[in-house]
């Protein structure tokens, strides 16, 4: 991977900013303006180029860092460098793909869920809860479900919100999937109330814990 080479792909990147795009974006605190269906036409014609990844990554710039998670081989990233890129991901939607698109894929995922769970940093917390939540579907046996929701129901509330709406996803998970903890995921949903009044789009599902649990389970319900 050449400088030049990197150099040709950020000013691709650069000719792709679009004020409008990023001021909708800045809103949502993403600080780029590159539409992200042409951010993905660009990793199709790149495809898998793990060094450009890593490349891509350092230039702390925030298209190029969801670039690198489109091109990027997730099981090439050691523990330590995943860790290091979630710390400083920044915006909601690289830290988003970075957990969807590299870590979850990597070999590491269930170690580093274990460390950022109880990590200070609500952001990298979020990150464990977010891995947390796939568990609660593809693999609960790993997990202590009671005692995932004695957290959720004592610490959810006074969550910063990042972290708050990885707890809740986690809370909607257990009773979308687990009916014997479905009654209790309501409950606590209902006591606590969060995300109750988020604004939310016609035809789209509100994220409060108990309507959202009854969306899903419904939809799975024989007609």
């Amino acid at each position: 991977m050449s400088e030049t080479e990197l150099a040709e792909v950020m000013a691709e990147l650069d000719a792709l900013q679009d004020p409008r795009t990023r001021e909708a974006n800045v809103k949502r605190g993403d600080d780029h303006g590159v539409n992200l269906s042409r951010l993905r036409e660009v990793a199709k014609r790149l495809k898998t180029q793990q060094d450009l990844a890593r490349e891509l990554w350092r230039t702390g710039d925030t298209a190029a860092r969801l670039l690198a998670l489109l091109v990027c081989r997730p099981k090439a990233f050691t523990a330590d460098e995943l860790d290091a890129m979630v710390r400083e991901a920044g915006g909601p939607k690289v830290h988003d793909w970075l957990v969807n698109y590299a870590v979850k894929k990597s070999p590491h995922a269930e170690s580093l869920r274990r460390t950022w769970l109880a990590d200070a940093d609500p952001v990298v917390a979020s990150a464990g809860w977010a891995l947390t939540t796939e568990r609660v579907s593809k693999a609960p046996a790993l997990l202590d479900l009671p005692a995932l929701l004695d957290v959720i129901e004592s610490e959810m509330a006074e969550a910063p919100e990042r972290l708050q709406w990885a707890m809740n996803h986690c809370l909607a998970q257990i009773g979308i999937d687990h009916a014997e903890h479905r009654a209790r995921a309501i409950a606590i949903g209902e006591r606590l109330g969060v995300l109750k009044d988020y604004p939310t789009p016609p035809n789209c599902t509100s994220p409060y814990a108990p309507v959202w649990i009854a969306e899903m389970v419904s939809r799975r319900s024989p007609a």
